[in-house]
């Protein structure tokens, strides 16, 4: 991947993942109407703590992606999360997936731009 295309996309990422991440924390993007089902897993979530914690690392990988130190390290693990706001939006809240595809995606182009720094991890 060219490196400009990297660096926009590598950016583009660490924004989007930042804002979310804190979004959890400062309430500023309003949620839609979510099904019982979904407003019954957030609540879970919340409850529990998980969502912090999901804040926690959103906020984290998306500065250092921003900044590009550990990134390659941030994105490996930011794929989790991006699974799972896929399977979420597959699962319980289909109208939504637009934001979720996108992360997906751009978390797959990170991953394919840092695919030099996994090369001894892979072989």
């Amino acid at each position: 991947m060219n490196s400009k295309v990297f660096m926009i996309v590598r950016i583009v990422l660490g924004l989007f993942i930042l804002v979310f991440g804190l979004n959890k924390f400062l309430h500023f993007i309003p949620f839609g109407e979510m099904s019982a089902e979904a407003g019954a897993y957030f609540g879970a979530l919340t409850s529990a703590k998980v969502l912090t914690l999901v804040a926690i690392v959103e906020i984290v990988a998306g500065l250092a992606i921003i900044f590009n130190k550990y990134g390659a390290l941030l994105a490996l693990i930011l794929m989790s999360v991006s699974v799972n706001a896929i399977l979420f939006h597959l699962t319980l809240d289909p109208a939504g997936i637009g934001g979720a595809a996108a992360l997906f995606i751009l978390n797959i182009l990170a991953l394919i731009g840092y695919k030099d720094k996994y090369k001894d991890l892979l072989s």
